[in-house]
């Protein structure tokens, strides 16, 4: 359902930041006590990290895994819905979902502040590398690309490795999105850290600032923390999430970053009329050659 009530200029932006433990019970507790702080801090629209209710899984290919899938509706969106209405706050969350027996998303929610479930997106772009093996788990998205109308803005979501996609942060822009968020798991394996991680940590926030500067819109990026080891018996030494969840402007330019290895609750104040301002002042969207653009259809141009 679309919101018809005029949204205001502003609006209070949140990202948690945080741990996941083996209990998917207490993490979804965690989560919710987190959403509670952000509002009483005065938070409109609050996201959190990529599947924020398990430990990222996807290391291995395992059967077993599939069992913390969840639908939607379901536990989890029950209760953030009834957090949102309770606090009349907008809420992004990243979730497992279980549409059919065998068939298996990784989905982001919109809760609108009256408490309703706007509507859900699932992840288009599914990885398959050493210790993010998501393809085992993940159909890929089959919904497009889309925004949602809320009490605090138009919001448009991508999933982690959706991040890596001009086309897709293009397509979002394109439904009307004021803010961009990219609910994330990303971090460094621990053999590759000393030769690649500060190059592949700036290469992740460079592509996200340069999807704001590109579209003229917010990017909020929520990012996990936490050393989270490969189960026993397999190869590899787990993943180092990175953390350094931030917002960026319009303009590319940081409005607040979270720190490495903390858990924490990233708040920045947005003003949606400087997407206004931005797209006026820098016109890509008025000098896209749209004629021109056929064969960005094909796989390869031979």
């Amino acid at each position: 359902m679309k919101n018809t009530d005029k949204a205001p200029d502003k609006a209070n932006v949140a990202l948690i930041q945080m741990s996941c433990s083996e209990d998917t019970h207490d993490n979804l507790l965690k989560c919710l006590a987190q959403i509670e702080e952000a509002a009483k801090r005065g938070a409109h629209i609050v996201s959190t990290q990529e599947l924020f209710r398990s430990r990222y899984f996807c290391q291995t290919e395992e059967h077993k895994f599939f069992e913390l899938a969840e639908a939607i509706p379901g536990e989890a969106t029950h209760q953030l819905c009834k957090l949102a209405k309770a606090r009349g706050i907008v809420i992004v969350a990243s979730l497992f979902e279980k549409r059919a027996e065998g068939l298996y998303h990784n989905t982001a929610v919109v809760i609108d502040a009256d408490g309703e479930l706007l509507g859900k997106y699932r992840k288009m772009h599914i990885p398959d590398d050493p210790l993010f093996y998501e393809k085992f788990y993940f159909t890929p998205g089959d919904l497009g690309f889309k925004s949602f109308e809320t009490r605090y803005g138009k919001v448009g979501v991508l999933v982690c490795w959706d991040q890596w996609y001009p086309e897709a942060a293009r397509l979002t822009a394109l439904t009307g999105a004021q803010i961009l968020f990219y609910p994330t798991a990303i971090g460094w394996q621990p053999p590759e850290k000393a030769e690649y991680g500060e190059r592949q940590h700036s290469s992740w926030e460079i592509i996200q600032r340069s999807h704001a500067v590109a579209n003229g819109l917010y990017v909020a990026v929520t990012n996990r923390v936490g050393h989270e080891m490969t189960p026993a018996g397999h190869p590899g030494e787990g993943i180092e999430f990175w953390g350094q969840s931030f917002i960026a402007d319009p303009s590319g330019q940081l409005l607040a970053k979270a720190s490495v290895a903390g858990e924490e609750i990233l708040m920045a104040e947005v003003d949606f009329r400087k997407t206004d301002i931005q797209r006026t002042h820098w016109p890509f969207l008025r000098d896209r050659r749209i004629d021109a653009y056929g064969e960005i259809t094909k796989r390869f141009i031979d």
